[in-house]
């Protein structure tokens, strides 16, 4: 999977909604479907759903919309990630986010994100915004 680039839930959702806010580097991957999402995204959705400022509402039927449907390649939750947050620092206490930088550092994958906080981590990154 090291030559596709794995899309933190932000820039997932920006790429939907919000494009233009996307570098247009960024913009030429997702229009070359050289990207993966992680069920972690999924996770961080269902979880988010109750709260006021949630970015999607019904988060089954958007995934299948979105992700499942346009056959975007999805990146399952491996043991092997799950073992590698024991690696990590407690820079990060999102753990959403620290399921991607595990996922990213076990799947040697690049990580587009516009958390300045996981260039911390020593996983390859990309800024997700201009």
């Amino acid at each position: 999977m090291s030559d596709l680039y794995l899309l933190d839930t932000h820039v997932l959702l920006w790429a939907l909604d919000e494009p233009k806010r996307l570098a247009r580097e960024v913009r030429a991957l997702l229009e070359e479907n050289r990207y993966a999402v992680s069920v972690a995204t999924l996770w961080e959705l269902v979880n988010k759903k109750e709260k006021a400022a949630a970015p999607v509402r019904d988060p089954a039927a958007w995934w299948e919309r979105y992700v499942v449907q346009r056959q975007t390649v999805i990146l399952p939750i491996r043991a092997a990630h799950v073992l590698y947050l024991d690696r990590l620092p407690l820079l990060h206490r999102d753990p959403f986010d620290r399921m991607l930088i595990a996922q990213a550092a076990v799947e040697e994958m690049t990580l587009i994100t516009a958390d300045e906080q996981i260039q911390a981590y020593g996983v390859r990154t990309r800024k997700a915004e201009r």
